[in-house]
């Protein structure tokens, strides 16, 4: 006895059915992930502004993020990607910033160049400023009363670095920070009422890193989500509000755009490093793209300061680094610092840079600008090992953009090694403990590649040529 015929329309409601179960599985899928990463991210902020284990509570939660992304990263849109990083942001908005009183500072610079001002030939304290205190940053001093401050101190070096009677770090001392970060805290201090103290900048930094994520989501949904997700991003962007999330976008747009329009990528290379210098050191990197203008355009920035305040356009930067270790290596080159002293760390740090900068000069012409970037930047923080975790926001973004989720243990370590200030020791090992985290993954990958018999990494998508491997093919039509 043979079975009836089942009409085609049958079998095509049963596919429709089944697509639209699977439809809505993923969305399901999709919204959980996305839940639990906005979750993990309120976590974090709570963490850091009850103070319960912050550090902890960030790691474990940037490795959480990175193991979702992993797992359910693979057919990710660029609309998911880009709302949930913008729910990341949300919790850091609803705080002070916790990790530092930086974006005080940067509500001041901004308030005294609206002023007519120049904040590299005047300090926060200054009585010739006094008009522009207000509670929130002036809370133990007001117009009217008088600090006895009038000029620049002859040694800023050797001030404090808080002053009780104001929230603005190194009130004493004029800003380090280059103009094109002057620039955008004017802007956001024009929209800013004075009362807000420094939400402006916080929705300014939250909406940077919205964008940010959109733009590396165009590249790769997948790997743009490492950097909108990130717990780093949301403490440090939407709360902490600090502007090296600014220079994060600017890498990653010359990056993007140094294939087809390599004056417009030295540009943005340029404004990069006239927001905090360290983006300077990818110039090797991108040695086919107009390193010539992007310097022009970093000393360009700086000229109309220079014709309005002569040398004083250094600001503090000089003590700044002096204090910091850069200039002695003191508290610098913690995983040299394990081995060598202060005079010798200092001379190898400095060998080591520049063979970095060699190789990746000589390696420019074969690899991929955003790998390159990745580790060249990379390598130079764990030389450097800078105080401060949140110099790592670029290197989130670039490991994001070159497909190398390992590069963000060195930010990770960085927290680790921030809440282990003053054991030397301790802070070696932790940062030697990221570099063994990406030597080892850099050799897991190259065995693999090996493996499987590739000789060239594929294709990424910053390289002028879109990556369509996604998408369908006609292999064997017929026409």
């Amino acid at each position: 006895m043979t079975r009836p015929a089942i009409p085609n329309f049958v079998h095509g409601s049963v596919k429709f059915r089944r697509r639209k179960w699977s439809n809505g599985a993923q969305s399901r899928r999709y919204i959980g992930v996305g839940g639990a990463v906005v979750a993990l991210a309120v976590v974090v902020v709570g963490a850091a502004a009850r103070q319960w284990w912050p550090d902890v509570v960030l790691v474990v939660g940037t490795v959480v993020v990175g193991v979702l992304v992993w797992r359910f990263g693979r057919g990710l849109g660029v609309g998911v990607v880009v709302v949930v990083a913008g729910l990341c942001q949300v919790p850091g908005l609803t705080q002070a910033p916790i990790t530092s009183t930086d974006a005080y500072r940067y509500v001041w610079d901004g308030r005294v160049q609206l002023s007519g001002h120049s904040p590299y030939g005047y300090v926060p304290l200054d009585d010739r400023l006094a008009q522009l205190r207000d509670p929130v940053l002036f809370p133990g001093l007001s117009p009217d009363q008088r600090s006895g401050v009038t000029s620049i101190p002859d040694d800023p070096a050797q001030l404090p670095v808080d002053d009780a009677r104001t929230r603005i770090n190194r009130p004493g001392v004029p800003t380090i920070y280059p103009p094109v970060a002057e620039a955008y805290f004017t802007v956001v201090a024009l929209f800013t009422p004075w009362s807000a103290g420094t939400l402006g900048l916080q929705l300014a930094a939250a909406l940077i890193a919205i964008a940010l994520t959109w733009l590396l989501a165009v590249q790769n949904p997948r790997w743009a989500a490492l950097w909108g997700w990130s717990p780093i991003v949301a403490l440090e962007a939407s709360n902490a509000a600090h502007v090296d999330v600014l220079a994060a976008l600017l890498i990653t747009a010359a990056v993007v755009t140094a294939a087809r329009r390599p004056k417009l990528a030295a540009v943005l290379l340029g404004a990069a490093g006239s927001v905090k210098l360290l983006p300077l050191l990818l110039l090797p990197a991108f040695r086919r793209h107009r390193p010539l203008v992007a310097l022009g355009t970093f000393i360009a920035s700086y000229l109309p300061h220079v014709l309005a305040v002569g040398a004083l356009v250094l600001g503090f930067l000089p003590g700044y680094l002096n204090q910091e270790g850069f200039e002695d290596g003191s508290s610098r080159s913690a995983i040299l610092a394990l081995l060598l002293p202060p005079e010798a760390r200092q001379v190898v740090a400095a060998v080591l840079a520049l063979a970095l900068a060699a190789l990746a000069f000589h390696r420019a012409r074969r690899d991929p600008l955003a790998l390159t970037c990745c580790w060249l930047y990379g390598a130079a923080l764990l030389i450097a090992t800078p105080t401060y975790p949140w110099y790592g926001l670029p290197l989130i973004a670039l490991a994001a953009l070159a497909s190398r989720p390992e590069w963000i243990a060195v930010p990770l370590a960085s927290y680790l090694a921030y809440a282990s200030f003053g054991h030397d020791t301790r802070q070696g090992l932790i940062h030697l403990a990221a570099a063994v985290v990406v030597a080892g993954a850099l050799t897991i990958r190259h065995q693999l590649v090996a493996k499987s018999g590739l000789t060239a990494p594929p294709l990424p998508a910053n390289t002028g040529e879109r990556d369509e491997s996604h998408r369908p093919r006609n292999l064997g039509r017929l026409r």
